[in-house]
């Protein structure tokens, strides 16, 4: 007997003509910040709803009460009600400022508890839910096995693959018992790369037995935790796409074979961005969203141009390349997503309630306790942070970020908080070799130097790494005083500066870290262990234990 959803469903999807089935596949991005209902932006993302009538929109960041406004606006405009997603992945504070910090997902590996995983679910659908947001592109499943993987990195839950399956699981269960969707990235496998595929083509080599002990363990788990969509990667796969050299996204025996058909999943099928460099230069704006919806994806995410995507796809299925059976298939699971969340019903969001739920103390809490159990202790071969931890000291804190990145004012005084003199410099990541021996000169007077740096992943970058100048002047501040080297980012960069004596892991640069450091640094528990292996810095499970005093 049909459900009267289905039947919803189904009497919606056979009032719909080819191109609105098709339109509602595609899903333009949109900034978040605010933005005049006749600016540019707004006029563009309004087209995109009313007359191109797109099935959904991904939000990108903004304050939260701006974002609901503007997704109100937008469904207002829209015909049918639109599926919004957004990058949520380590929680919202990705996308909403003022989101709740919790650590990155490899920081909830650090803490090692699946309630962590599954708070960090429950307060991203609550807070994500408020603003309008019905679908979190999280969590990240990918199984971070290369240290040298440029983005990736601390975006995983780690480098065992039984570990990362049982965080990935909780997290979607925390997402989908609070009234949110939630989607599995990057199959099958973005973890042992070396390319960044914003900006071209990576390739893995390896062949399905690594794979089906590695990479897809959590992806597994992800299904049987009942994961709503699973995010494809832009990535080569030859020894699984045999004499083939394409994106897994355009791969009907990656998409198809593999997750359908191996893997058993029934639900969306999502690409991963089609206008980065891995896809276009591979195949052109036009052909790739009807290349990937023939691998097997439903939804086309973030086209060059979501107009001629649609005119694409409209003339594939005319001309025969598409079925409209197909078609009809994808539509009706977009559709189905639509009626369980309730936006059939009520699609817009209560303003008034947005600032009861983001951000809000309890949320907090939950999140700074995680953040705390995140913080691992990685080295101390001097003894320097059980020093500091005895009692307060004079340090020199040397904050080294890249642009656009604050760090180190919430650090500094919760130090001076607790009765520590530290004097503070900034040497930009980045700094020429005067900068870097005025810094030198500063610090000389002080016994203990605590270098904070952020060497973090960003789209595009196509690295993560220190800088040479940077690896050689916190080598030269090793060499003079006893060094704390505090990463708020990549975990990797005790690879670099081995002789740094003391290193601790802290994952993001957020003021929410920067107190949990402090409170290690002066008495708190420190029960973090690295989830990955760190070439000269230790395999999975290395972390200095430490009790509270």
């Amino acid at each position: 007997m049909t459900s009267p959803a289905a039947a919803q469903v189904q009497h919606l999807l056979d009032s719909l003509s080819l191109r609105d089935k098709v339109a509602q596949l595609i899903m333009p991005w949109i900034a978040g910040g605010y933005e005049p209902i006749d600016g540019a932006e707004m006029r563009q993302a309004l087209m995109w709803v009313d007359s191109l009538k797109v099935g959904g929109i991904i939000m990108s960041i903004g304050s939260p009460t701006e974002i609901a406004a503007k997704l109100n606006a937008l469904q207002r405009a829209a015909p049918l009600p639109l599926l919004v997603a957004s990058d949520l992945e380590g929680g919202t504070t990705l996308r909403l400022n003022g989101g709740t910090p919790f650590p990155t997902q490899m920081g909830i590996g650090a803490g090692g508890r699946e309630d962590d995983a599954y708070q960090m679910g429950r307060v991203t659908a609550l807070e994500g839910r408020a603003v309008g947001i019905h679908l979190a592109f999280a969590p990240v499943a990918d199984v971070n096995s290369n240290p040298d993987n440029p983005i990736i990195n601390t975006r995983s839950f780690g480098g065992d693959p039984h570990a990362v399956a049982r965080l990935v699981a909780a997290t979607i269960h925390g997402i989908r018992d609070n009234g949110m969707l939630a989607t599995a990235k990057h199959f099958p496998g973005h973890g042992d790369t070396e390319t960044d595929s914003h900006l071209s083509l990576p390739t893995i080599t390896a062949g399905w037995t690594r794979f089906d002990t590695l990479e897809l363990v959590p992806f597994r788990a992800a299904i049987a935790a009942g994961v709503d969509a699973v995010m494809s990667a832009h990535i080569a796969l030859p020894a699984l796409d045999p004499g083939q050299q394409r994106p897994g996204t355009l791969a009907p025996p990656i998409l198809t074979g593999m997750l359908r058909d191996s893997l058993h999943f029934a639900g969306v099928i999502a690409t991963d961005a089609l206008n980065m460099g891995a896809i276009v230069q591979e195949v052109g704006a036009d052909e790739a969203p009807v290349l990937a919806f023939l691998a097997g994806s439903d939804l086309l995410l973030m086209p060059t141009d979501a107009g001629r995507a649609i005119d694409a796809m409209v003339r594939a299925v005319e001309s025969g390349r598409i079925s409209r059976e197909r078609v009809d298939q994808s539509v009706r699971k977009i559709l189905t997503m639509k009626a369980r969340l309730g936006l059939f019903e009520r699609r817009e969001v209560d303003l008034d309630k947005v600032s009861s739920v983001i951000g809000r103390a309890e949320f907090r809490q939950i999140g700074q306790d995680a953040i705390q159990r995140s913080i691992t202790l990685l080295k101390d071969s001097l003894g320097t942070v059980d020093e500091l931890r005895a009692a307060p000291r004079t340090v020199s804190l040397v904050v080294m970020t890249e642009n656009g990145t604050t760090l180190g004012p919430t650090l500094a005084a919760e130090l001076r908080r607790k009765g520590f003199t530290v004097r503070q410099v900034t040497l930009p990541l980045l700094a020429d070799s005067a900068t870097r021996d005025s810094v030198l000169r500063q610090i000389d007077s002080t016994s203990v130097a605590l270098i904070a740096a952020s060497v973090r992943v960003s789209s595009g970058k196509g690295t993560i790494a220190l800088p040479l100048g940077a690896e050689q002047a916190i080598a030269a501040i090793a060499a003079r005083q006893p060094t704390v080297l505090v990463s708020f980012g990549s975990p990797y960069l005790i690879s670099q500066v081995p002789n740094v004596q003391s290193y601790i892991l802290a994952w993001v640069a957020n003021p929410a870290s920067e107190t949990a450091v402090a409170k290690a640094l002066t008495g708190a528990a420190i029960t973090g262990r690295s989830p990955i292996l760190i070439p000269l810095g230790g395999p999975i499970g290395t972390g200095l234990q430490r009790p509270a005093h």
